[in-house]
């Protein structure tokens, strides 16, 4: 499959097969990409960020880590990850949050909004869809517990490669919140590989 871009303030889904690597590529740096999953022959099964802090026992995920389902289940590994820094956290901005976040009251585009448009034609529906796995999205956490949204660190090319571990529906944005992605609005791409050859 070749190179797809999400256009900016936009998304895109798809599904990938049991053993297919998904690469997402920040093509001019400092732009973040909310990721969410499912299992394709059961959508009541998706990407969890409590499972995944559970068996990786940490909140910071890169290169040699994984990513589970509610059911417990493995859904993904990372196997390359050049930028090294991505939260799990935060929720996919809906317009209530881009208020609280970053004063957007414009009702504009939305992590949550497009996530929930390109998940339709899956039959999943608003309400189902989890927190996301923010690729490349730079949150700190201070030694009391608050958190920052700050300037991703992912430069011009940096990428992250994820192996599927079963049969996903797949969800990618190009954030639309301006101080998540230091100011401006860029794409993001990403290829579906059988191998990493």
């Amino acid at each position: 499959m070749n190179i797809k871009t999400i256009p900016p303030k936009s998304g895109a889904s798809f599904k990938i097969n049991n053993g297919e690597y998904l690469k997402v590529i920040c093509p001019d740096g400092e732009q973040v990409s909310d990721m969410v999953a499912f299992n394709a022959d059961n959508i009541s099964e998706y990407m969890f960020n409590g499972k995944t802090f559970d068996y990786e026992e940490s909140i910071f995920l890169t290169k040699g880590n994984s990513l589970y389902s509610n059911e417990s289940n493995k859904m993904f590994e990372i196997i390359e990850d050049t930028c090294g820094t991505h939260d799990y956290l935060l929720a996919p901005c809906c317009s209530r949050t881009m208020e609280h976040f970053y004063q957007d009251f414009s009702d504009g585009p939305s992590c949550r909004k497009n996530l929930h448009v390109n998940l339709k034609r899956y039959d999943i529906s608003n309400n189902h869809i989890p927190v996301a796995f923010n690729i490349f999205m730079n949150v700190p956490v201070s030694k009391n517990g608050a958190i920052s949204v700050e300037p991703p660190l992912a430069k011009p090319g940096d990428y992250i490669i994820l192996q599927a571990h079963m049969d996903c529906i797949v969800a990618l944005t190009a954030c639309s919140a301006a101080s998540s992605n230091n100011g401006s609005f860029k794409p993001i791409q990403f290829q579906i590989m059988s191998n990493l050859k």
